[in-house]
């Protein structure tokens, strides 16, 4: 069967800084990642492709992103642009054919309800045929779903399903936030990211399964997209295991859409097919 992760990394430091890699605390993931990397990953995985997301609100690792997509482990990016300013114009300037969405680092700006800002221009996003992807912290959801709510035409991907604080034990607030926006038909979620909300050296899958089965009942299996948000997840875990993790917290008949086709429709569609 086709796996696709929807959620993967690369950074040249020299290139776009990454100053959010802490060297204690992150030593695993201290370092450049690039084609290569992802290509060696993907293969020890039994991955057949990626979605490259941004990880810093820099148009020159936008660009940087697109040219890695000449690599065939490189199915598509999700990049930043500044959707406050001339949206067109900046397509216009880009190789768009790798690009399948646009994201803005949200949880990072110093605006907590900057999703919400009247000069995002989200229709310049539905009309050139791109997604956004949704990076919030859990207490963030309320304003991510009514941006969702405010742009019914936008085609919106909720990232690590929304960072429930696992290691809190307390879900409460994080699922009736997950259950907000899912009420919407145009966002879906991804299956990525979990394994960093919980203690990254002392933690089972049994902490996993409340989040991927409140999600499971919320969205439903057509819109849950698996991602393994690598390199990250070397901090805690690796491919081969998180995607071992996902086949088993899903139930199999559903490991088809999750893995792959879920992908590939809301990615990979339209203009991208």
């Amino acid at each position: 069967m086709t796996v696709l992760d929807a959620h993967a990394h690369l950074w040249q430091r020299a290139r776009t800084p990454q100053g959010w890699i802490d060297p204690g605390s992150m030593a695993a993931v201290d370092r450049d990642f690039w084609v290569d990397d992802l290509a060696q990953m993907l293969a020890a995985a039994g991955i057949d492709g990626a979605i490259l997301v941004q990880s810093a609100n820099s148009a020159q690792e936008t660009l940087d992103l697109l040219a890695a997509a000449t690599s065939p482990s490189v199915l598509g990016v999700v990049g930043w642009i500044d959707l406050e300013a001339d949206v067109p114009a900046q397509l216009a300037e880009l190789d768009t054919s790798p690009l399948v969405g646009i994201r803005h680092l949200a949880h990072e700006d110093a605006d907590p309800a900057w999703l919400l800002r009247p000069s995002i221009d989200y229709g310049a996003l539905a009309d050139n045929n791109l997604v956004f992807d949704l990076v919030v912290h859990s207490h963030q959801l309320p304003v991510a779903a009514a941006a969702v709510a405010a742009n019914p035409r936008t085609q919106f991907v909720l990232d690590h399903l929304g960072n429930p604080p696992i290691a809190s034990r307390d879900l409460t607030p994080w699922r009736e936030g997950v259950a907000d926006i899912a009420r919407n038909e145009n966002v879906v979620a991804k299956l990525s990211g979990l394994t960093l909300q919980v203690d990254w050296a002392d933690w089972s899958i049994d902490e996993l399964r409340e989040p991927v089965e409140t999600a499971l009942a919320l969205f439903g299996p057509s819109r849950l997209i698996f991602g393994s948000d690598w390199p990250l997840l070397l901090l805690a875990s690796d491919a081969p295991s998180w995607l071992e993790i996902v086949r088993e917290l899903v139930p199999a008949e559903h490991h088809s859409a999750i893995l792959s086709d879920n992908a590939r429709r809301i990615y990979l569609g339209g203009n991208h097919a």
